[in-house]
């Protein structure tokens, strides 16, 4: 691990790369991903059929197409030069990862009891309003477990952006093993142990919850 400490200037520049990405395409993701959730189950027919169906596609596209995709082909058919880099790893990353929240989410919605918004609408609630103020509180209690599983792998997700221009901590294990060919079980070990400083904690925050809604339930 030589070469990581003799750049650690240039590790640390990647560990922060891949938090940005990460944290940024993980809060638009949710936001995105929530609004998907709310088109499955919506009383409108159209957001119902689009949200269907831009889910099912975009959940079983490999992430590498779809960064390809928005590179080089939705550029092209736009008459747009779209630059490599953290804007666009983030913009993939979020249309991405909404898929596998929105499914969260909607499996959260499911296993509330559907007397719960038959309640709230005989009392004069929107569905908006059933959905806000009944349905999605009780859902996330449920959903937390899985959602945090789904952003341990968007965070391991982000080592695609390193084929895009981003200096990730992918594209510095590469960068650094190319220059130190002795040392690449060393650098791409510590490069491992740098997505474990990220990825554990989640995870034993995922148990944690797992175990008091067990308990709760």
């Amino acid at each position: 691990m030589g070469a990581l400490i003799d750049n650690y200037d240039l590790v640390l520049k990647g560990f922060g790369a891949t938090l940005w990405v990460a944290v940024a395409s993980g809060v638009l993701a949710f936001a995105w991903g929530l609004t998907l959730a709310a088109f499955r189950v919506s009383p409108v027919g159209p957001l119902r059929t689009f949200a269907s169906g831009y889910v099912n596609v975009v959940r079983n596209t490999p992430l590498t197409l779809m960064f390809v995709f928005l590179v080089s082909a939705a550029p092209s058919l736009l008459g747009l030069t779209v630059p490599l880099g953290m804007p666009m790893a983030i913009l993939a990353l979020t249309l991405y990862t909404a898929t596998f929240i929105c499914e969260a989410i909607r499996s959260g919605i499911n296993s509330v009891g559907v007397g719960q918004a038959e309640a709230a609408r005989s009392v004069g609630l929107t569905f908006v309003q059933t959905l806000t103020q009944v349905v999605l509180p009780q859902a996330f209690r449920s959903v937390l477990p899985p959602m945090i599983n789904v952003y341990i792998a968007h965070i391991k997700n982000t080592s695609v952006a390193a084929a895009f221009a981003v200096t990730d901590l992918v594209a510095v294990a590469n960068r650094l093993s190319n220059g130190n060919p002795g040392d690449v079980v060393g650098i791409f070990a510590g490069i491992g142990l740098c997505y474990l400083v990220i990825t554990v904690p989640l995870s034993v925050t995922a148990e944690n919850l797992e175990r008091r809604v067990a308990v709760a339930r």
